[in-house]
């Protein structure tokens, strides 16, 4: 299974970062080989929009489940809408996120976690 997890950084080690549609980067990977690539999130220094913008940049890249910290409303209605699993509450190493994902730690989300615009200003990240 193709995954697409929210990242501070461009490897596995690096943390998952708490914002879908304004983070750094998505770390896309095979939850089976583990082989992965490292996007960087253009949509990350949007004036707004970001959340969307992000949604259909991961869409692209044929994942079948986001894993991220906190995803807003017009994020989640753009995954949801393409049949993307968002997965919320998640923390750790990127790989630790897919390995807690692939053992059922964490579940599938059935409606955004955070309001409108929650990535930016001060909950923006560490």
């Amino acid at each position: 299974m193709r995954v697409a997890i929210s990242a501070t950084g461009r490897t596995l080690e690096d943390d998952v970062d708490p914002r879908f549609g304004r983070c750094r980067y998505f770390i896309i990977a095979d939850t089976e080989s583990m082989q992965y690539e490292a996007m960087d999130n253009a949509a990350a220094a949007a004036g707004g929009g970001a959340g969307v913008s992000a949604g259909q940049a991961i869409a692209a890249k044929g994942v079948e489940a986001v894993l991220t910290g906190n995803c807003g409303p017009n994020a989640y209605q753009v995954l949801e809408a393409v049949g993307i699993k968002v997965v919320t509450g998640v923390s750790g190493t990127v790989k630790e996120a897919i390995d807690g994902y692939r053992t059922g730690r964490y579940k599938e989300s059935s409606q955004p976690n955070v309001p409108d615009h929650f990535g930016m200003g001060g909950a923006a990240g560490r």
